[in-house]
């Protein structure tokens, strides 16, 4: 599958930058060290996750790792709703990258749907 005509990819690899950006602000303007790593981490971990699920060599593979790769955006908004919460971000901030990783979530969780793999 072509990964530039994706846009699952192309999505998922659009949030990556928005968190990494976000997480380089945090750093400079907050001094935030700990906390803000886990979203980080999580919303790189989805586009990781949909790459690999891409190069599946089965469908089992590939529900799993989309699996993964759903769970992970989920976390993720976890993640961005405490740094809300404690007022690393602002609301606003936080409700258009929510809204984006809700997108992500839903189309994934689509995929697995149509795989045979049912999830909550």
């Amino acid at each position: 599958m072509d990964v530039n005509n994706n846009p699952l990819s192309k999505k998922s690899y659009a949030f990556a930058l928005k968190i990494v950006l976000l997480y380089k602000s945090i750093l400079q303007e907050k001094k935030e060290y700990v906390l803000s790593k886990q979203p980080l981490k999580s919303a790189t971990s989805i586009g990781a996750n949909i790459a690999e699920a891409n190069g599946a060599i089965s469908k089992n593979d590939f529900s799993a790792k989309i699996s993964i790769a759903y769970k992970e955006s989920l976390e993720t908004k976890y993640w961005l709703r405490l740094l809300s919460d404690s007022n690393f971000i602002s609301e606003e901030k936080v409700k258009v990258l929510i809204k984006d990783a809700d997108e992500l979530s839903r189309i994934m969780f689509s995929i697995l749907k149509t795989t045979g793999i049912d999830q909550k």
